[in-house]
């Protein structure tokens, strides 16, 4: 399956999860800390990070930022409180997808093995549109020559448009397919990430180059004129 860091505190939770992902076939490394966990983190490489906000050493979203700072590596964020006012700021921080407490290792390993389908490298050519490529084997993005710094899901929402040029994409399709929620989640979780993509696009939705919302159908990825 994959090697999963887990970065977590309550020592209860920790045993429970570490033995249950190993059971489903998961290499699970632990840490108590955020300081020992970033230590593990750029040490061991892990293929995806689940991490706790409330640690006692220092609050999950700056080491979500620290992590950020030096790799790409999948996150997903184990939280007591669920709503925009808290997710926001965490997925705004890097995060790849979140959970909320109370959840089985069966729950986590779903999420976890639909984050990882989303960053499995594929073998397709570049797409190309006006000045932007983005080239889904590197998992990059490029804009007038220039590359983009993008999350693991700002890549997955690009990819995702740039693989349907001109073609309206909903709100729906893209928690369906992205975030692999067909039956729920937030609207605004979508919004958020296109006006990321479109800041670093160097634009704004009042003044699109690439990114053009259709006002109650979706959005779609269009070369400049």
């Amino acid at each position: 399956m994959a090697d999963i860091l887990l970065i977590e505190d309550d020592v209860t939770i920790r045993t429970a999860l570490s033995r249950g992902l190993r059971d489903l076939g998961h290499a699970v490394a632990s840490s108590p800390t955020a300081l020992d966990g970033l230590r593990l983190a750029v040490q061991d490489r892990p293929d995806l990070i689940v991490l706790d906000l409330g640690l006692p050493d220092l609050d999950g979203r700056e080491l979500l930022r620290m992590l950020r700072a030096v790799s790409k590596v999948p996150v997903i964020v184990a939280t007591a409180r669920d709503g925009d006012a808290e997710m926001v700021p965490v997925l705004d921080s890097g995060a790849d997808d979140y959970v909320v407490k109370p959840y089985s290792a069966a729950q986590l390993d779903a999420r976890i093995r639909a984050v990882l389908r989303r960053t499995v490298t594929a073998t397709v050519e570049p797409l190309r549109l006006g000045g932007l490529t983005v080239d889904p084997k590197a998992r990059t993005a490029t804009l007038d020559g220039r590359e983009l710094d993008l999350t693991p899901r700002e890549f997955d929402v690009l990819h995702f448009l740039a693989a349907r040029p001109g073609e309206v994409v909903t709100k729906r399709e893209l928690l369906t397919e992205v975030w692999q929620v067909p039956y729920g989640g937030a609207d605004k979780t979508v919004d958020v990430h296109i006006s990321w993509l479109r800041r670093k696009l160097g634009e704004t939705a009042a003044r699109p180059r690439y990114l053009h919302t259709v006002r109650g159908v979706g959005v779609k990825l269009v070369g400049p004129e």
